[in-house]
């Protein structure tokens, strides 16, 4: 089953928090002819977007063009502080979600899902600098500054930047085993907790 993966990315958001789980799940499904994910960014618009430090990428989707999405992936970084006022896009990412195989936050990315109250009475983890704006986002939600990832049902969060390739990793296996992660993260050199 090839499953579509869609990295959400905006201005000011965190570069490795797309760029790595990106290449995850890519590198993923290039070692096995390219039949285990479609991985795509995604955007409000087709304008390039400025991430953190001037990296300019230019989104594949809208959300009105994207196909059906299995796997959503919100990044972080400083433009999430926008993002959760941001109304109608709060909708359109809930309206997703509540058709996704599994709805990830990668470091900050957890105020998005905190906003829309899919962290209330759930563990929880993010960025280390943003667990005190968590504390009014998701009042009732359960930190965890602990651990670098955390599976709450559908949704996981990860810790700040670098831990979201751990839990695209994670995901990876629980789809399709071991031996894929393992794969994967030989080729891309990477040591696997």
């Amino acid at each position: 089953m090839k499953l579509n993966v869609a990295i959400f990315i905006f201005k000011d958001a965190e570069v490795l928090d797309f760029a790595g789980p990106f290449e995850v799940f890519s590198v993923a499904s290039q070692l096995h002819k390219y039949e285990l994910f479609e991985v795509f960014t995604l955007a409000e618009n087709k304008n390039p977007v400025k991430a953190i430090n001037g990296l300019s990428v230019n989104p594949d989707h809208t959300f009105e063009t994207a196909p059906k999405i299995d796997i959503l992936i919100i990044a972080g970084g400083n433009g999430t502080n926008q993002l959760i006022h941001n109304t109608q896009l709060l909708e359109k990412i809930k309206g997703i979600h509540q058709n996704t195989l599994y709805t990830i936050s990668i470091c900050s990315g957890s105020r998005v899902l905190g906003m829309l109250g899919l962290l209330n009475d759930k563990p929880f983890c993010t960025h280390h600098e943003v667990y005190d704006d968590m504390k009014k986002i998701a009042p009732t939600g359960n930190p965890q500054p602990a651990k670098r990832f955390v599976e709450a049902g559908k949704i996981f969060t990860s810790g700040g930047i670098s831990a979201g390739i751990d839990l695209s990793f994670h995901i990876v296996e629980k789809i399709y085993g071991k031996e894929v992660a393992l794969t994967t993260a030989k080729y891309m050199e990477y040591r696997l907790l």
